[in-house]
């Protein structure tokens, strides 16, 4: 039998048009890393991302590395998520956020070196430029149970997330716009994480997921493996079904 989303895709019931319905109204969709040593205690994480094909419209576009903290102090589960945003109410459009939660609460990290036009203590100023990769990291701070994010080694500020490890490392876009509003490309390449032992490890996988129309997403969004990392599109028929492993080489592992 075909796939659910394969059946709703040609039923003509895909969510195509209009304004993501989702609580944030926003239409997400991730790479999960695999491949990385179940053993390793990772303390690091980074990822090159690269807006290939800009944002026309006055929407919000968020990409981003995201990671979850492990280890005493997290106080529940904690994580935050560390990327470049397309952002109208900044100068140019272009920002940076550097943010999380805990315990169903925001963290309240320290002052970011970077303006902010909308006063935002996440989200900050940053003038990235579309065609040229920046360097996400996530990295121990200046305390312990402190965590600081970087682009290109511009700090942005120091979150309390507690715990001494990272675990479930992910990247991924989160779309305010219309579905049908035009292609914006992202590419994610050059996945890496560090171990306490200063051991470098790079991820041999990423697994596919959507937030799928019937959950407020847009049923338009798609990944597409390109040599060392991946393509993440908006408004193009989905050719790479929910559950899909894609080898970061550019080779499809399995699907789901």
């Amino acid at each position: 039998m075909a796939p659910t989303w394969w059946r709703r895709l040609v039923a003509g019931r895909a969510h195509t048009t209009g304004y993501p319905t989702s609580a944030n109204r926003a239409s997400s969709f991730h790479l999960r890393w695999g491949g990385l040593p179940p053993a390793a205690e990772l303390v690091a994480a980074a990822v090159n991302v690269e807006v290939v094909e800009s944002p026309t419209v006055d929407e919000l576009y968020f990409w981003a590395l995201q990671v979850s903290f492990a280890g005493a102090g997290t106080g529940g589960h904690a994580g935050a998520h560390l990327g470049l945003q397309w952002h109208p109410a900044h100068p140019g459009a272009t920002a940076v956020n550097w943010g999380g939660y805990a315990g169903g609460g925001e963290l309240e990290g320290t002052d970011s070196p970077l303006p902010s036009a909308t006063g935002n203590p996440n989200t900050r100023d940053f003038a990235w430029s579309p065609g040229r990769p920046y360097r996400l990291m996530v990295a121990p701070g200046e305390r312990p149970g402190w965590w600081r994010g970087t682009v290109d080694a511009t700090p942005v500020r120091e979150l309390p997330g507690g715990g001494h490890r990272l675990t479930d490392l992910m990247v991924w876009s989160e779309v305010f716009a219309r579905c049908e509003d035009p292609p914006v490309v992202v590419r994610w390449s050059a996945f890496e994480a560090v171990d306490a032992s200063g051991r470098r490890h790079r991820p041999d996988r990423v697994t596919v997921s959507y937030q799928s129309g019937a959950d407020g997403g847009c049923d338009n969004t798609d990944v597409v493996a390109d040599g060392d990392g991946v393509l993440a599109v908006t408004n193009r028929v989905r050719t790479v079904a929910p559950g899909t492993v894609l080898a970061l080489g550019g080779q499809r592992v399995t699907s789901g």
